[in-house]
């Protein structure tokens, strides 16, 4: 969900973050249906680490850029396959999200923006697992002694 809270205009699509340099680096490229906003959290607050390009982008796409404030210093709808000049002013924060976002929050510059993004699940991996009550973790700090499950000790009582 994004929020323009100067103007109270709420856009309730999924929401990710693209916080590391490969989330950065991957971004919106080859995705054919942009159907969520991709919130770029960027190292430095520039113009130059702002800029984007719309290489191997199967789509057009809205961007509104934001300083370390969260306030709006640019915005527009970027065109598949060119090349765009850096924001008006220096950007901390860039959201790219599908065409119509821009206009469903009325955006303008200087607008604070906010965001809420959406929890993503990890994927399940299947890990081996030891036969329960086949190891005692109770030992010595960093050993692990292997002893009789209670079934079999119960076996021996009787």
């Amino acid at each position: 969900m994004i929020i323009n809270e100067t103007k109270g205009r709420v856009w309730h699509g999924s929401v990710y973050l693209a916080d590391t340099f490969f989330r950065r680096f991957r971004g919106l490229m080859l995705v054919r249906n942009v159907n969520y906003a991709l919130v770029f959290v960027l190292p430095a607050e520039t113009r130059i680490n702002a800029s984007i390009h719309m290489f191997f982008m199967m789509s057009d796409i809205d961007v509104i850029w934001l300083d370390s404030s969260r306030r709006i210093v640019d915005f527009k709808t970027a065109r598949k396959w060119r090349i765009y000049a850096p924001p008006k002013k220096a950007a901390k924060y860039v959201i790219e999200g599908p065409v119509g976002l821009i206009k469903a929050l009325s955006v303008e510059e200087g607008d604070l923006i906010n965001w809420m993004p959406t929890e993503e699940r990890e994927k399940a991996v299947p890990v081996k697992s030891l036969i329960p009550g086949k190891i005692n973790l109770n030992g010595s700090k960093n050993s692990i002694a292997m002893v009789e499950s209670v079934k079999e000790a119960k076996a021996k009582e009787i």
